[in-house]
């Protein structure tokens, strides 16, 4: 990810599945949870920046990277409740939790479910699985359309399998404001963790769990967050800041809520716009000291 950090590898046995996390950096935890279709190199900008001041980890989420990739357990409850078994076995008992895509929806679920271990919640270009299932019509559906392809039993891995490249290229190109933003290495490391044995299978059955994930959103709708929340989204992606009104959606989900449009973005903020993500990252974090 970079020299200029003393980042460490690490792998424990949590919630029944070997859990594989990077982590840098002293002080307040802070913990990142990566998105489709990435790992924690996603995390390889915000890493440096947030380890000057802070303890990070940032896991492989069950299914993707080097965390095992079991063939149950992806609903979002069951992967935040991996999220609180790695932080037992860290010691670790209140975080500044930060996820984009699925894992927002990781983080979101575990700020319902353990109020208590979230000081502070940052959730990245994501509209709530909830929100996407109530809203879907026509429109919706095209721009979601891997939603739906990724839930259908086994075609999408033989479909994918050996054209790993073509489809993380299409999915990085059709996703960022610039269409090379992700290459080079980042794009190559992305390759070889999709290409390895029964990554493309747990990637897909995060998706799958969707009809799990909306019931169990459904069953706390009326819960407010009560973390205060960080809501940015690149301000360019027609799937999610240019479809939902984002500020209204997350004032719906949390009781105290910060929204930022990064510009010149699209899906992945983070990546494409790092010094700017960096620098809401650090303002939104300031006080934290665990």
């Amino acid at each position: 990810m970079t020299n200029t950090i003393d980042l460490t590898h690490h792998t424990v046995t949590a919630n029944g599945i070997r859990q594989h996390y990077v982590e840098a950096g002293e002080g307040a935890p802070v913990v990142l949870l990566h998105g489709f279709p990435e790992t924690n190199h996603a995390w390889r900008h915000q890493i440096p920046a947030l380890a000057q001041h802070y303890r990070v980890i940032a896991p492989d989420l069950r299914g993707y990277g080097e965390t095992d990739k079991p063939a149950s357990g992806y609903d979002k409850r069951t992967m935040a409740n991996d999220l609180r078994a790695l932080l037992s076995e860290l010691s670790i008992e209140r975080v500044a939790l930060v996820g984009h895509d699925r894992g927002a929806r990781v983080a979101t679920r575990f700020a319902k479910d353990h109020p208590e271990a979230v000081d502070r919640l940052v959730v990245m270009d994501n509209v709530p699985t909830r929100i996407v299932a109530q809203a879907i019509d026509a429109k919706i559906a095209r721009a979601y359309w891997f939603f739906l392809f990724h839930q259908v039993p086994d075609l999408p891995e033989t479909l994918i399998a050996g054209k790993e490249r073509a489809w993380l290229r299409h999915f990085f190109s059709d996703w960022c404001y610039d269409p090379n933003a992700i290459s080079g290495e980042a794009f190559e490391t992305y390759v070889r963790a999709y290409e390895a044995p029964g990554a493309v299978r747990g990637a897909m059955a995060d998706y799958r769990a969707n009809a799990v994930d909306v019931a169990q959103d459904k069953e706390d709708a009326d819960v407010l967050i009560e973390a205060p929340t960080l809501a940015l989204w690149g301000e360019a992606f027609y799937a999610v800041g240019q479809m939902f009104d984002m500020e209204n959606v997350w004032k719906g989900m949390a009781r105290d809520v910060v929204t930022h449009a990064i510009p010149r973005a699209g899906h992945l903020p983070h990546e494409e716009q790092p010094e700017i993500v960096n620098r809401i990252l650090v303002d939104f974090l300031e006080g934290w000291e665990g």
